[in-house]
């Protein structure tokens, strides 16, 4: 049985990344609405079945994460989703926490719920096939946020979350997300990244959490999205580089960068920028969702018709994201 070490460097290596199908049913169900599919339960199996058994999909991609639906379903020709992409070469992840909720005492700002319980399901996850999990934190910035209440619970959440899943054989995907939501600048977003995530690793090393067998999932060091002005490619490379070299210790295996919102053929521009940063200690990778999957589920709409034409738009988002590293 493969460790935690050698799951997470495959995870990250040979140019591959990890593509985010764990949408909860309340957002998958709006985005096949989004498009004119009706929201049932096979509408949301079928498009999942789609996207895994998309043709040469392990070339880019190394891992799937899956919501806990769609990890106990199974495809039309009576294999497991963890089955099915076994035999494709790709590793079957899952979403454990159960969303970011109002954090009591601090207007505006939200803490990951879903500890309780977690080391069962951890078990459970494990026998059902999974071999990573992911658990999202969110940081908002604004008018004197994040508060430092704001960034301890979620830190704290994220690091219990990661001890739970080594101690139960799950390599753990921690991913504190400072939103792009607002108008700040790329300093505001660099200083705030920076304190998250020195905030992240103390906390990871006083839960005893093994650097080796986890990756890392940030955001990029961008302005916010109603910012006046935007930085270019380079200059979010870079930035992004930098406070990652400041805060990020060799012993973390690879960063694999969330999008956030940012359109598919940015998000791999500034992927691809990175990768001229100077040599680096981790791998630099992408656990894309929506900056994969938008341009299938545009093409598919529920039409059988235009199955393989949505499975073809995946894998050149994929293809160019493997390409960019």
């Amino acid at each position: 049985m493969a460790t935690l070490k050698e799951i997470a460097h495959t995870m990250v290596s040979n140019r591959r990344g990890v593509l985010a199908a764990d949408e909860s049913i309340a957002t998958m169900s709006s985005r096949l609405e989004g498009v004119g599919v009706a929201p049932s339960d096979e509408n949301r199996r079928t498009y999942r079945e789609l996207i895994v058994t998309t043709p040469d999909l392990a070339d880019s991609i190394s891992g799937i994460i899956l919501a806990d639906d769609t990890l106990r379903q199974e495809l039309s020709d009576g294999r497991t989703f963890p089955a099915a992409l076994a035999d494709m070469g790709i590793l079957a992840g899952i979403k454990v926490d159960t969303g970011a909720k109002p954090l009591a005492g601090a207007d505006g700002e939200k803490v990951t719920e879903g500890l309780d319980g977690l080391r069962d399901r951890v078990a459970e996850y494990v026998r059902l096939g999974a071999t990573f999990a992911k658990w999202r934190a969110v940081i908002t910035i604004g008018d004197g946020l994040p508060s430092e209440r704001s960034i301890r619970a979620n830190v704290h959440g994220l690091a219990r979350y990661a001890g739970l899943c080594q101690e139960g054989g799950l390599v753990p995907i921690v991913e504190p997300e400072v939103l792009m939501d607002g108008d700040h600048s790329l300093a505001r977003c660099q200083q705030v990244t920076r304190v998250v995530l020195r905030a992240l690793f103390d906390e990871l090393a006083l839960m005893q959490v093994r650097l080796d067998g986890m990756v890392l999932k940030p955001n990029m060091v961008v302005a916010g999205k109603e910012c006046a002005q935007q930085p270019g490619v380079e200059e979010v490379a870079q930035t992004t580089v930098d406070t990652l070299r400041e805060v990020v210790p060799p012993e973390v295996p690879g960063i694999a960068f969330l999008s956030g919102g940012q359109s598919p053929e940015l998000a791999t521009r500034h992927l691809g920028a990175m990768q001229n940063c100077g040599p680096l200690p981790w791998e630099l990778t992408y656990s894309f969702g929506r900056a994969l999957v938008a341009p299938a589920l545009e093409t598919w709409r529920g039409d059988a018709s235009r199955w393989q034409a949505a499975q073809r738009a995946l894998l050149v988002r994929a293809v160019a994201n493997a390409a960019a590293r």
